[in-house]
Order: structure tokens, then sequence, then C-alpha cells
């Protein structure tokens, strides 16, 4: 997975491509020379204990793809080429967790003297757990649905599943139970990119967000995301007061019981058999 430390490294440097990208016309119809800089992350220690291409990333073959791809895909923008391409890169080779791209333009149309103009952008695929749940209709029909949709979501995998539970409704709105469940998944996408689209798979299921703590066809909420701390007006990450709620707890803990909640540094174990000492300890009052 992603992260400032990525994993083993394979570098290929001052690879040379003629292409077709920029804002002017002239750009766009005569082309120039390009140079590109990546940095692939992930683990090469199966091949190097075995010797065997197949369990590695041929470079050989990436410089390739890197080739037509920037052939094929004109771009007005540097920022564009970086980003379009580091995400094709990734979706292509699954060996690779993250990479370091840079594209630099050493023919510029700047009227001075320069060396080199280039972006370099860092992407990478991010571990992400999600809570599920339903209680109004075909309630599993509706957990059924949302998780065929992150698996045909092309910038997401979906990687595990918890057993769904039979849950009591939390926050006092007088409801039917909930079908409860946790979700792992591997994504692309940056936290608010993935709201967006756990919004539309709710927004399909005919979710109506009308009475806060209220019923639902589908509910799909963040819980954590690598091991970021993310406040916005719309976001908040780790999921607010999970470490209350049963319902995230217990299935969650069957994926990943050792994940250390990373403001409170505990494990989701840990805070699940907390909260149910509490639990215990109220209704023996």
């Amino acid at each position: 997975m992603y992260s400032e430390s990525a994993g083993d490294e394979i570098r290929i440097e001052g690879l040379e491509v003629y292409a077709y990208h920029g804002v002017y016309p002239e750009e766009r119809e005569k082309g120039q020379r390009f140079q590109v800089n990546a940095v692939l992350y992930g683990d090469t220690r199966r091949a190097g204990l075995e010797d065997e291409l197949a369990l590695s990333v041929d470079y050989g073959q990436v410089c390739l793809y890197i080739d037509k791809w920037m052939k094929e895909n004109p771009c007005k923008l540097l920022e564009a080429v970086a980003e379009k391409l580091s995400e094709a890169i990734l979706l292509k080779y699954d060996l690779i967790s993250a990479l370091d791209l840079e594209i630099r333009k050493p023919n510029a149309p700047i009227p001075l003297p320069f060396g080199c103009v280039s972006v370099r952008v860092r992407r990478g695929w991010h571990r992400a757990y999600l809570g599920i749940g339903s209680n109004l209709g075909d309630r599993e029909s509706y957990v059924n649905g949302a998780m065929q949709a992150l698996r045909t979501h092309d910038r997401i995998r979906l990687t595990r599943v918890s057993e769904l539970l039979e849950t009591a409704p939390y926050g006092g709105v007088e409801q039917d139970d909930f079908l409860n469940g946790a979700l792992e998944i591997e994504t692309l996408l940056s936290p608010e990119e993935l709201l967006d689209a756990l919004h539309e798979i709710e927004n399909e299921a005919g979710r109506k967000r009308t009475l806060r703590w209220g019923p639902r066809t589908l509910d799909l909420d963040i819980l954590f995301y690598d091991r970021l701390v993310y406040e916005s007006d719309r976001l908040v990450i780790p999921h607010p007061d999970l470490e209350n709620r049963t319902f995230v707890l217990r299935p969650l803990s069957t994926l990943a019981p050792g994940y250390r909640h990373p403001v409170l540094e505990k494990s989701v174990k840990h805070l699940l058999q907390e909260l149910e000492a509490r639990e215990g300890a109220q209704q023996h009052r």
C-alpha cells in the first residue's frame, strides 16, 4: 500500500519519449521530446530470492507502456500527463503499489534560458475500511448491490468482506434492525473522491438523507483510510465515535483486529473489548 516509505524501488531514469503534449497547437501537431523518471514501489524480495522475472515488475515492459501511452494520449498540461499516466500504470501493473512519476519537458516554449520544466507526482493504492449497513426493504440485496458496485469501480478493489450481523439501531430513533458489516478496499481515490463514490452508490440504492440516525436503504461510511487523520466540512477520518459502536467494531475486528486507531492508538480488537466490557457493566447495574 501507499505510504511515505512505500517499499522496495525499481528506478527508471531519463526515458526519452517523443509525444504531442502542450497547450499550443504547434506542440500538439509537431510534437517534442519528453523525459520520464519513475520510481516503482513494491516488494522485490521474492523475485530477488527466486530470480524469477514473473515475481517482479518487468521494467522494460513498463518503459514500452509509458512510451505507447504518452504517444496515444495527448494532453495540454504536464500535470494531466503525470496524473493520468501514473493512474494507468497503477491499474495495469498489480505488483506496483505506488510510484513517483516525473515528466520533464526540456524544450518547453519559454522565451528565456532555462534547464528544464517538469511535474512530479506520487500516487499509489490506499487501504481503507468501510462500514456498510441497511435496514429498509431487501436489506441483503442493497448490501450485495453495493459490494458489486465497489467490485466494478475502476479505481477500487474490494479485497475482503466481513460477515453480516443483525444489529439494533443506533442513535435513539425507533426503526427496524440493521444488517451491518465491514469491508476492506484498496483505492486510488482520495478520501473526498472516495466519499463521492460511496454517495453515488448510496443514491443509486435510493438513500434519502432526511433524518439523522434514521432508517436507510444503504449506508456506507469510511471508517479508516491508511492511517490518515483528516477533517473537512463533510468528512472526518477516522469515523467519529466508532469506538462506541459495537455494530462497527465487531465486523471490523474480523477483518483488521490489530489495526490501530491513529488517534486513540488502540487496536480495533482492544476497542471492541473495552466497549463490550462497558456494555456488560451497564447491564449489571
